[in-house]
């Protein structure tokens, strides 16, 4: 019996459990442009609260990782979706800018929390060979939980602009005590003691990214930061994009991005891991990130409504095949840290997080075209950086 069957139950709750919180994320999705109009923010001001919420989980992700090592996965999940939930409970009840900037930042700690505990438990309880396939459930679950909240969160947006934000808490909510009642701790007591055992390095995170350099997977980590930019940059104004130039109502956006989704989700779940084994994630990568750079500059040329929806559909396509395959080449070249090797990925996905937003805020309020155009090149020139590992790839 295969490592993934036995531990079935463990990766179900950790499905149901990241698949509630993105759930509670992509409730809000549809509504933003409104609720950023009713509250008197611009691209700007958008622009900085994502980024906000990217500068804390850059900040905490290497400790979340070494934690997730030292104290068990479990924990540190828990403590992430508790988080989450007084987050988004908190920007629905505020108004003041303050507080909305805190709300995002304390939303940021708790994403630090999870994504690499999740990540490395799911590398715990898989052998190398399904790995992928391993990847591709936790990456199925968050697709479809974006799948499902937009559409739901149109929905209870007829109950109030705020209603939706509640309903994510709520789902944050329900994630951590699932988690804490059902989730088994997937490193045993002797991997969490020597782990605690280790002497404690008193490294800033400027040094631990230095240190990245000379790492085998340096490259890999590169390629994160520059797709997270350009994703961020795409991803940050969408909705603001589509409901300025095109008049796409909140149900328009949902629909949008309900459909990008569904394939990604399908992919990920039945073929991923057999893609990966037939052509290797450096081709993958490189494929997509081509794709993704392409439909993007293609989404400033095309005007109709399903051509919006046609294109936008591949570059979610793109995307969610994309953060999987990214996940599991990395995992591959950590070994015996993947705690930490996970918090170094969420630390560069961080950083194209945080200037991405900022760049696409400012860049929309000089022109609604401008933040596109940049994410088409950014994406191109990580596809530039990726094209050496997939020729390497193809000479082994």
């Amino acid at each position: 019996m295969s490592l993934l069957l036995r531990n079935r139950a463990a990766i179900l709750i950790l499905m149901i459990n990241i698949f509630l919180v993105f759930t509670g994320i992509g409730l809000i999705i549809p509504i933003m442009p409104a609720y950023m109009t009713e509250l008197h923010i611009d691209g700007t001001i958008v622009g900085l609260l994502v980024a906000a919420f990217s500068l804390t989980q850059l900040l905490f992700s290497p400790w979340a990782g070494r934690m997730s090592d030292k104290l068990g996965r479990k924990k540190i999940i828990v403590a992430g979706m508790l988080l989450f939930t007084v987050s988004e409970w908190m920007f629905g009840v505020v108004s003041s800018p303050v507080f909305l900037f805190a709300s995002r930042m304390l939303g940021g700690v708790g994403a630090a929390l999870i994504m690499p505990a999740i990540m490395a438990y799911t590398a715990d309880v898989t052998s190398t060979e399904e790995r992928a396939q391993g990847m591709g459930f936790m990456n199925a679950a968050i697709t479809t939980g974006f799948i499902i909240g937009p559409g739901i969160g149109g929905f209870i947006a007829e109950y109030g602009m705020r209603a939706p934000f509640y309903a994510a808490a709520a789902a944050g909510a329900a994630a951590a005590v699932i988690t804490l009642l059902f989730l088994p701790e997937s490193l045993n007591t002797a991997s969490r003691e020597d782990a605690a055992s280790q002497p404690e390095e008193k490294q800033s995170l400027g040094v631990q990214l230095l240190q990245s350099f000379k790492e085998p997977y340096f490259l890999s980590l590169i390629i994160v930061f520059v797709m997270s930019f350009g994703l961020a940059n795409y991803e940050t104004v969408f909705g603001l994009f589509v409901d300025r130039k095109f008049g796409f109502t909140p149900k328009d956006i949902a629909f949008i991005i309900t459909f990008g989704s569904i394939s990604g989700a399908v992919v990920q779940a039945t073929i991923f891991g057999w893609m990966t084994q037939r052509f290797g994630e450096n081709r993958i990568i490189a494929w997509c990130l081509g794709a993704a750079s392409l439909f993007i500059l293609l989404t400033l040329l095309v005007s109709s409504y399903w051509l919006i929806v046609a294109v936008t559909f591949i570059v979610f396509l793109s995307i969610d095949i994309l953060r999987p395959a990214i996940g599991t080449q990395m995992s591959k070249m950590a070994q015996e840290q993947q705690g930490y090797v996970a918090g170094l990925n969420s630390a560069y996905t961080s950083m194209g997080n945080i200037a991405g937003p900022i760049a696409a805020g400012f860049l929309f309020d000089l022109n609604i075209q401008l933040p596109y155009a940049a994410a088409a090149a950014v994406l191109f020139l990580s596809f530039v950086l990726s094209v050496p590992s997939e020729v390497r790839s193809q000479g082994h």
